[in-house]
């Protein structure tokens, strides 16, 4: 369910990528493509669209890998992040270039706009959720998959994992602050300089 990478693997597939290991890229596309079609889908709503902001990421990061910082977190996350910002940007030079025809409908660009943004919100959360899950220790985070994807109470939850049913309940309890954390109300200022920029 979760592609875990520890900080080892992130770090020697960077240094793969560095010496132009074409065998790297191709590890590091079916590990991740998925997650970064799934992130472009969600907010273009366009399998076309998510198709080449995939092709695009993954070119990026085979011709910049050094742009990767380990400090900063996972290789998944900055290509989960690097993913949300290019279909972002493509979102929003679509928008402007649909309302490029002409100042009327003021009312209907501003509706357009609630929605464009809602989208991208609903796509910053969803981003955040999946690194929430995918970093969370690993006996949280099976007590979730347990829970969500088999549909399994606690006390279910605890015969699967061999624990008690107060150590199921903790589990899930913790599993999902964490994940509560993922939404994060819009803030009522500008977006912060850089965001939402092509790649």
């Amino acid at each position: 369910m979760a592609n875990d990478a520890p900080p080892r693997w992130d770090r020697r597939m960077q240094q793969r990528l560095a010496r132009g290991e074409a065998a790297a890229l191709g590890e590091l596309y079916d590990r991740f493509a998925s997650l970064v079609h799934h992130l472009a889908h969600r907010v273009l709503e366009d399998e076309d669209a998510a198709d080449r902001i995939t092709r695009e990421v993954f070119a990026y990061v085979w011709e910049n890998p050094d742009a990767y910082d380990p400090k900063q977190g996972s290789l998944r996350s900055w290509i989960a992040t690097l993913a949300h910002r290019q279909a972002v940007h493509r979102l929003r030079s679509r928008t402007a270039e649909d309302d490029g025809g002409g100042g009327e409908g003021g009312d209907e660009a501003a509706v357009e706009e609630a929605a464009v943004e809602e989208r991208i919100r609903d796509a910053s959360v969803a981003a955040r959720a999946d690194y929430i899950v995918t970093s969370m220790p690993a006996p949280l985070r099976a007590a979730l998959e347990l829970a969500y994807f088999d549909r399994r109470d606690y006390r279910q939850a605890a015969a699967a994992l061999g624990v008690t049913e107060d150590e199921a309940r903790r589990r899930l309890r913790l599993g999902l602050q964490l994940l509560s954390t993922a939404y994060v109300p819009p803030p009522r200022t500008m977006a912060p300089p850089g965001y939402g920029r092509a790649l």
